[in-house]
């Protein structure tokens, strides 16, 4: 007979496939810009729509998926002082923001005193924002709080900490790249044929046909195997998600988004799909691998 083999079912990049610890994403890596420059932005999954465009020296039209995330104004909590040591970097200074709103007292308590010194010696800054859902449509008034990487000079993070507001096309610009960090739709616990994609066995088998043929001998470790637990509501990143238009002009149909409703602020276009339920909190950061990308002429977009 000849010899069958096939790739393993379910990859191992990906270890273990347990629940995220929060339904927003913790960013861990940023990319290091030379340009004074907030290095991240925080939005909610709309839905999905098309529209046709023509990219530069180019005369053909083509038609692109897009996802719609809105891009509320966040404000800024406070910003923190890193100093790195033998087990990792210590916050050794938080400073809070001066304008704080109510909203915040749902999510923490907040601090009656603050420091407002600045230490003489540190290693890394972060600005901590907050998001304003009120703004939107979701039905909540809780907010998020993200922290955000930052490059540039101290006196730059200084005026962000002051801002009332941090609007989304101050970040990012159109035609550029993102990073986009989710977290992605439960599915709850599943077999191994959806959580892996394992192959079906004969009608005729024994003890189940959605099921391992062989978990292996009794002594060995069997985490390699696939075996059904929790799918979905990991976190996950995409990377180099075109930002085919930053806008606030109108972009509802006359019965909004189904299973979201109306947009009420300042959106963005992202190419494709992306991670994430509708309504999930989505975060956009610098790209870390980016890549090329040519200035394109939007000629219609489905509403």
């Amino acid at each position: 007979m000849p010899k069958t083999s096939k790739p393993r079912a379910g990859s191992l990049q990906y270890w273990p496939r347990k629940k995220a610890k929060k339904i927003y994403p913790n960013i861990k890596a940023w990319n290091r810009a030379k340009d004074n420059k907030l290095l991240g932005f925080i939005g909610y999954k709309v839905g999905m729509t098309h529209l046709h465009y023509v990219e530069q020296n180019k005369k053909d039209e083509t038609f692109s998926p897009v996802t719609i995330v809105e891009c509320p104004p966040l404000k800024p909590f406070s910003l923190r002082f890193y100093k790195k040591t033998p087990y990792g970097s210590k916050v050794i200074t938080e400073i809070l923001s001066k304008k704080l709103d109510k909203e915040l007292e749902r999510k923490i308590s907040l601090a009656k005193k603050s420091k407002e010194e600045i230490p003489k010696e540190f290693d890394d800054m972060k600005l901590i924002v907050y998001t304003q859902p009120k703004l939107t449509s979701l039905g909540k008034k809780k907010p998020e709080i993200i922290e955000l990487g930052v490059s540039g000079d101290l006196e730059f993070v200084k005026s962000l900490l002051e801002k009332d507001e941090i609007m989304i096309d101050e970040v990012f610009n159109e035609n550029q790249n993102v990073d986009v960090h989710a977290v992605t739709k439960g599915k709850g616990t599943q077999g191994p044929v959806k959580r892996f994609g394992v192959g079906l066995k004969q009608h005729k088998s024994e003890k189940g046909i959605r099921r391992v043929g062989s978990l292996g001998d009794w002594k060995a470790k069997t985490w390699r195997v696939a075996h059904a637990g929790q799918t979905g509501f990991h976190k996950r990143t995409e990377y180099n998600k075109k930002i085919f238009l930053i806008s606030g002009e109108n972009i509802n149909s006359e019965q909004g988004f189904r299973r979201y409703g109306l947009v009420k602020n300042k959106y963005v276009l992202l190419k494709g799909s992306i991670p994430g339920a509708k309504k999930r909190t989505i975060v956009l950061t610098e790209p870390l691998r980016d890549a090329r990308t040519a200035n394109v002429e939007i000629t219609s977009i489905k509403k």
